[in-house]
């Protein structure tokens, strides 16, 4: 699977190496190969926990609030999608997910 947005690959890794929680592909940190930048945006999930949002660059610029993760997800979420995903990234709509 590949994140792409225009003809940047941001992450990039075999599909058994993700996880899917609510319709989105989550990243190992290791498929990174984008460029990121922490966002001051602010997010906590009841089940899984804060978000860090992810300002994402792209050859236009950069695209705010562009990924997220969860550094310290709550130990329950693990049982619920059965996977750790600490630190793993998921990215918003503008960004293409594909095989």
């Amino acid at each position: 699977m590949k994140a792409v947005i225009g003809n940047t690959v941001l992450a990039e890794a075999p599909t058994n190496q993700l996880v899917r929680i609510e319709g989105n592909w989550y990243f190992p940190p290791s498929s990174l190969t984008g460029k990121f930048e922490k966002s001051p945006t602010a997010y906590h999930s009841p089940w899984k926990g804060d978000a860090q949002y992810w300002n994402v660059g792209t050859e236009e610029g950069w695209l705010e609030d562009g990924a997220w993760s969860y550094p310290d997800p709550m130990p329950s979420a693990f049982e619920k999608v059965d996977a750790d995903f600490s630190n793993y990234v998921a990215f918003d709509r503008r960004i293409t997910v594909m095989e």
